[in-house]
């Protein structure tokens, strides 16, 4: 049973071997492995676990065709080891969490026949890259299996299929640090650092304000973690405002279309040189992305430029789909480095200043390294004796066979795909459809509220169900009876739900 809001508040005084500032793939990664090798350790984050790009990725597993491409013709060792060591953990977090992460197959159409040996060389030579962690191996197609997968795409030379891996990256997230406070650690979102404590002007703590009770108190603790992603700069520059800037975000916008899909398709060739996907996603398709300068805000909308690109370079593909749009959203990479930001290599870095270690960049597949290699220098600088990493081969919370559910079929693959072995127990909360025509229950928002630490109803629509991300309008619509469940478990009035649905419905767009 996950502890209340106030027991891990108490808890969170320390003293403390770790503090983490950041709730998202890389904060919830250092958590899982400081905790994992007997680490007394706390993550704190301002908005909720995930609100931020954690939660808007393109929910692949992957190594990144791309970057493979880019590490050939710029004969760039740095991103040919990324896309090596990312296969690698592809295969390590589908087998750590099988109900959150799945192999997706995906194809690259070819319309002229030099592609043909220069997309199967590559995709063989990815496939290579994998080693025996590799999926299903990559093989062409012919014409008529493209035009049965694929029935709008003009007249094709055949494909190339391939496999890469499939999450659900919010429930991942999420699924790091519950099974971390199953394990004594400690997590608190809507809780944000406001100032250091120095000491010999050294960071030795942080203090950290509740943002929903306003209370604030000191946090002591021996290593002080900055892992908020694109917010890195800002956190430093509360430490010192004059250090210069690790990071140049930029902003990636995908679109969820009402187009079913049975197989992924990587179109290799966009104008601004980066790839598209079009994904299958919970019956939907999600296409994305875009990479443009950002400015490094809380909650980024997508812009219209964004989507206009997205939706035009698709069309000569498969159409105007303009009008299949359900769900838009907005995410901010954390690259590290300077200059045109579709060049930067994905690659992460740490920085220590002044006993504060900044771990920024990287990718959502890498993260489990970012937090191995963060790890190892804090036993270095620290002299902590840590044990050998297990996290390659603990199983997350949830990991497991599907347990029989007495539920139509969609809604008990729904559940399994959120919770795995805890469906069951989501679902003796409530069964009733929380919207009709859709899979999720009642039950859910109140396993939101009791064991997964969701304090609004956008933590609960898109962090914990993800139904905000998939189909804003659908989402809306829930949002009242999404309040009415929350309210007995938090104590809110009449004059609090009214406060709180005005919120969501303002913040819905940016999904904070």
């Amino acid at each position: 049973m996950t502890p209340s809001r106030e027991e891990l508040w108490a808890r969170l005084g320390g003293p403390l071997d770790l503090l983490i500032l950041g709730g998202g793939a890389t904060g919830a990664g250092v958590l899982w492995e400081a905790t994992l090798r007997g680490l007394k350790a706390a993550l704190v984050e301002a908005g909720d676990f995930a609100s931020g790009t954690s939660s808007r990725s393109t929910k692949l597993l992957h190594g990144g065709v791309r970057y493979l491409e880019l590490a050939v013709r710029r004969r760039d060792r740095r991103q040919l080891r990324l896309v090596r060591d990312a296969l690698r953990e592809r295969k390590v977090l589908l087998d750590l969490a099988p109900h959150l992460a799945r192999p997706l197959t995906l194809l690259t159409p070819l319309f002229r026949p030099l592609e043909l040996p220069y997309y199967w060389t590559g995709l063989k030579l990815y496939d290579l890259l994998a080693g025996r962690h590799r999926l299903a191996p990559s093989r062409y197609a012919p014409p008529k299996e493209v035009r049965a997968l694929f029935p709008d795409l003009p007249p094709t030379l055949g494909g190339v299929l391939y496999q890469d891996g499939q999450f659900a990256d919010h429930r991942l997230n999420l699924a790091l640090i519950l099974s971390a406070l199953a394990r004594g650690a400690v997590a608190l979102n809507h809780a944000e650092v406001t100032g250091f404590l120095l000491k010999g002007g050294r960071v030795r703590g942080t203090v950290v304000r509740d943002r929903l009770t306003g209370k604030e108190r000191e946090v002591p603790a021996r290593a002080v973690v900055n892992a908020a992603g694109p917010q890195a700069d800002r956190v430093r520059h509360l430490l010192d405002p004059h250090l210069p800037p690790l990071l140049t975000p930029s902003s990636g916008t995908h679109l969820v279309l009402d187009y079913p899909l049975r197989v992924g398709l990587l179109l290799p060739r966009t104008r601004d040189g980066r790839v598209l996907f079009l994904l299958p996603y919970r019956g939907k398709a999600l296409l994305g992305t875009t990479d443009l300068p950002a400015e490094a805000t809380a909650c980024p909308l997508p812009r219209e430029e964004e989507v206009a690109y997205l939706l035009e370079e698709i069309r000569p593909y498969l159409g105007d789909l303009s009008d299949r749009v359900l769900a838009a959203w907005a995410g901010l990479r954390p690259l590290v480095g300077q200059g045109e930001t579709r060049l930067l290599v994905r690659d992460h870095l740490i920085v220590e200043e002044r006993g504060l270690y900044t771990l920024t960049g990287g990718k959502w597949t890498t993260f489990r390294l970012m937090a191995l290699d963060l790890l190892e220098r804090l036993a270095e600088d620290l002299a902590l004796p840590l044990p050998p990493s297990e996290s390659h081969r603990t199983p997350l919370l949830g990991a497991g066979p599907r347990p029989p559910l007495p539920l139509p079929e969609e809604v008990a693959e729904h559940l399994y795909a959120h919770y795995g072995t805890l469906a069951l127990e989501v679902a003796a909360l409530g069964d009733r459809p929380l919207l009709p025509g859709l899979p999720y229950l009642e039950g859910e928002v109140v396993w939101a509220v009791r064991e997964e630490l969701a304090q609004k109803p956008l933590d609960v629509l898109a962090r914990r169900l993800g139904l905000a991300l998939l189909d804003q309008k659908r989402a809306e619509e829930a949002l009242p009876k999404v309040v009415g469940l929350m309210a007995p478990l938090l104590g809110w009035g009449e004059a609090e739900q009214r406060t709180h649905l005005d919120e969501a419905r303002r913040a819905l767009p940016g999904l904070c």
